[in-house]
């Protein structure tokens, strides 16, 4: 009998994903655990492997479309097996998007509104085909709904808890201000021809948040520079001991480390603005941006990184960096950060002022560690000695943080990588 392959549950929180690529063809031979396809979910890309071994015979979802957890996506059997009728692809794509678990859902009573359309949204953010099409035959106007999905996207639990007029049980969802839409200006003059570079999931995800981030915050950046000829001594004698344990350690290892001690120092930072006052996050979840070249950025989560040693942080860093760039990063392990990290000066960059991963505080940038000439003061005086420096920057939330408590915090980061021992 033909197998059917399923969409699994991608995470606690996530009940959709984007089929972004299929690696196999209708009549490839597959086998078992064998990676037959790509999805994203909230910018990680994951492979989904073949459950048997066998002959792909039909593909009924087709690469762009968004399915629920669960939704039948392919056939596999051997070449001579017929597989079922294959259902309406429609009715695939939003299974389940018209009906609850229980009673059927009540029209509301609701005025004009304008009809949804799959995409991305200038106020709304990214809208999904199931959301739409909920939106569509319960007259919703989706302005009315709050989102709790990632960036304040509305999710199909959203849209349904509206139409039964239930509140919705859901994590911290930062504000966005009222829209500030202009008139549309008069059409410009047809610009010349040239290349369109198609939008891939991650890089849509990306342009989303980081609006929505701009949009939502008040963003200033504060600057310090810093000794670091102390953590590359410390790196130089315990990199060989790491390497016994399989374990790389970066330079970013210590700037985790020395931002865990500053949140300890200063919790205000490690915390998220809401209309009913500032939450104060008790675990420290720290993001660490992670190139995935051409594609974007993602932002994997060392989850409880003040419970770390050095060795511990170090191989979290691995894992997650190793991971994310293989697509192998699980839906949950991007959720929940509460502090970010971006190390640009793997670049060549000095300085940068970074958007804030909302909903969070601030994240810290760090530059290129380089050898300068310094001036060093001590009680022979003032001399010139080449030190390992680096620029580090943190961009804020104004509405949370003001410039002082902003430099305590930097100087904090700062004091711990001079002074490590």
């Amino acid at each position: 009998m033909p197998v059917e392959v399923l969409m699994p549950q991608m995470g606690e929180s996530v009940d959709e994903a984007t089929v972004t690529k299929w690696l196999k063809a209708k009549g490839d031979q597959v086998e078992e655990y064998e990676a037959l396809l790509e999805v994203n979910t909230d910018k990680v890309d994951t492979e989904i492997p073949s459950p048997v071994s066998g002959v792909l015979l039909d593909i009924l979802i087709p690469e762009g479309e968004t399915v629920q957890a669960g939704s039948l996506l392919a056939w596999i059997g051997e070449a001579s097996e017929t597989i079922p009728e294959a259902p309406d692809k429609t009715e695939l794509i939003s299974s389940s998007a018209t009906a609850t678990d229980s009673a059927p859902i009540p029209e509301p009573a609701t005025a004009s509104f304008p009809a949804p359309e799959p995409g991305r949204d200038r106020d709304l953010g990214f809208i999904s085909p199931v959301v739409a099409r909920i939106a569509s035959e319960h007259r919703v106007d989706l302005t009315q709904v709050s989102g709790t999905g990632q960036g304040g996207r509305i999710t199909k639990k959203d849209i349904l808890a509206f139409i039964e007029g239930r509140p919705v049980s859901a994590p911290f969802r930062e504000s966005a201000p009222p829209s500030t839409a202009v008139p549309a200006p008069a059409a410009l003059p047809s610009a010349p021809a040239g290349e369109i570079l198609p939008l891939t999931p991650v890089r849509k995800a990306v342009a989303e948040h980081m609006v929505l981030s701009r949009r939502t915050s008040p963003h200033v950046s504060t600057i310090m520079e810093v000794d670091l000829s102390r953590v590359v001594a410390h790196r130089q004698a315990h990199k060989d001991a790491f390497a016994g344990d399989g374990v790389n350690l970066t330079f970013t290892a210590y700037f985790t480390a020395a931002s865990v001690t500053a949140l300890r120092a200063y919790p205000i930072v490690n915390s998220s603005w809401t209309e009913a006052g500032i939450r104060l996050h008790q675990q420290v979840n720290i993001g660490m941006a992670t190139s995935l070249g051409e594609e974007g950025l993602i932002v994997p989560v060392i989850k409880s990184a003040d419970g770390l040693s050095l060795l511990g942080m170090a191989r979290a860093i691995n894992d997650l960096a190793n991971r994310a760039r293989a697509k192998k990063l699980q839906p949950d392990e991007v959720k929940d950060g509460t502090f970010t990290i971006t190390n640009h000066g793997i670049s060549g960059s000095l300085f940068a002022t970074p958007i804030i991963n909302q909903p969070q505080c601030a994240i810290l940038g760090v530059g290129a560690i380089q050898k300068r000439a310094v001036v060093i003061s001590d009680e022979r005086g003032d001399s010139i000695a080449i030190r390992t420096m680096a620029y580090l920057s943190l961009t804020f939330d104004h509405r949370i943080l003001d410039g002082a408590i902003a430099d305590y915090f930097l100087s904090k980061v700062v004091e711990s990588l001079k002074q490590w021992n």
